[in-house]
């Protein structure tokens, strides 16, 4: 197929390009861009991008699609369809399935089945055996079938020297770690953080050390091997400033942020709404604020959402037993466009370097989170005007636990072309 998309307002961080001109996708490639470009072909399709914009298509590194396993709360392909819903061409699935995605043959089962989604799907492999902690999952059989991303999210692998056995690993086999920081011999019951607003709730807290230990040991083990860490959820000062340092050492180490801790903070809980329980907790403005600059600075290098799908019932209980997490596929770049583009506070080249750019260069995907020509045709058309409130019923995921239901938002996905194919065209939403 052939597309041709004319006078949209292209974005490309690579090339720091932001212009209005026409782009031509041939097959699954990027063929050309620039000026009234003309194309004859019979089995061209053209669209009208006056007023939009076109970006490469978004990459999550950081998704849960429950597949195998826990399917009533998302499967491979309503994930998939959540993700090109909102923006997202290539996701990074984590580990933690039922059974665990610990052995090549599993990773492989995974991404078979995700072959025909329409979107990239990339699965992690374990860090260790069922994600226990005690025996190192084959890493090198892992990096002899092409895979390479690791992670032991959902919690951290407690053992210090084990973990420095795996991190020596992925230096050797050229692997990224996603690590999940949390020392879960401090959490010791919480379910939110811990501050004055769960004390007055009566709810257990989880403090900033429970993040912030682990942070700290494994910059420092990651330092001694080499190996590229990536740290996951961020949501401390402590955690930013010691990523921070990490860099100015020259570590390959790298950190993400999700859309709820850059927005809320723990006095926007609503009591006993489990919407809004996620891991790590909502923190503090000033943990929030650390953030934003964290991020706008470069120290952070990705906005990933951590969609964590649970069924509504499994939501309904206490604030203490319900699961942790929050869905954010399909509201992701909404969020940050309305809370910092429109604001002012990021341009939309910036915004495209931390939900795109930046995930592929650290992936290694050569050729995505690019619009120049030669490049892998996977990109979304934006509208970003088209204001609307998030409608949670509307979503594709199988989950609608998100506690930014009924806010009013800005920019829309209208389109997501993946491989050169259209993944989602969308119904629109505006008011």
């Amino acid at each position: 197929m052939k597309l041709l998309i004319k006078n949209g307002r292209i974005i490309d961080p690579e090339t720091r390009t932001d212009r209005v001109m026409d782009l031509l996708v041939d097959g699954s490639f990027i063929k050309a861009w620039g000026e009234e470009i003309r194309c004859e072909d019979e089995d061209l399709q053209t669209i009208d991008a006056s007023g939009f914009i076109v970006m490469p298509g978004l990459i999550d590194m950081h998704v849960h699609l429950r597949d195998p396993g826990q399917t009533w709360k998302e499967d491979v392909y309503s994930g998939a369809a959540a993700a090109a819903k909102g923006g997202f061409t290539t996701i990074v699935a984590m580990a933690n399935t039922v059974p665990v995605t610990d052995t090549p043959a599993r990773i492989a089962a995974v991404m078979e089945k995700a072959a025909d989604t329409g979107i990239h799907v990339i699965q992690a492999g374990a860090v260790t055996t069922d994600l226990e902690g005690v025996h190192l999952a084959d890493l090198e059989g892992y990096a002899e079938a092409g895979y390479h991303v690791v992670s032991e999210d959902g919690k951290s692998v407690m053992n210090s020297g084990l973990f420095r056995r795996a991190l020596n690993m992925a230096h050797r086999f050229d692997m990224i770690v996603l690590d999940h920081c949390e020392d879960k011999y401090l959490v010791n019951g919480g379910c939110v953080n811990e501050d004055a607003v769960s004390r007055k709730e009566g709810l257990p807290g989880i403090t900033n050390s429970v993040e912030d230990a682990i942070t700290a040991r494994d910059l420092m083990i990651a330092k001694d091997a080499g190996a590229r860490l990536h740290l996951c959820h961020m949501s401390t000062v402590r955690s930013v400033e010691m990523l921070k340092k990490a860099k100015e050492d020259g570590c390959p180490v790298s950190g993400e942020v999700t859309p709820h801790h850059l927005i809320l903070t723990s006095t926007d809980r609503k009591p006993l709404d489990t919407n809004y329980k996620m891991n790590p907790p909502l923190r503090t403005e000033k943990d929030r604020e650390a953030l934003v600059k964290g991020l706008l600075d470069g120290v952070i290098d990705v906005i990933s959402t951590d969609h964590a799908p649970h069924r509504h019932m499994e939501k309904q209980t206490t604030m203490v037993k319900a699961p942790f997490g929050i869905v954010g596929l399909e509201t992701a770049a909404s969020l940050i466009w309305t809370e910092f583009v429109k604001k002012g506070h990021m341009t939309p080249l910036q915004m495209v370097e931390k939900m795109s750019y930046n995930p592929a260069k650290l992936l290694k995907l050569e050729r995505r989170g690019r619009l120049s020509p030669g490049n892998e045709a996977d990109l979304i058309l934006w509208d970003p005007d088209c204001s609307y409130r998030i409608d949670a019923e509307k979503f594709v995921s199988k989950s609608k636990n998100t506690p930014f239901n009924g806010r009013r938002v800005y920019g829309e996905v209208l389109m997501t072309v993946c491989g050169g194919g259209i993944a989602y065209a969308a119904e629109r939403n505006a008011e």
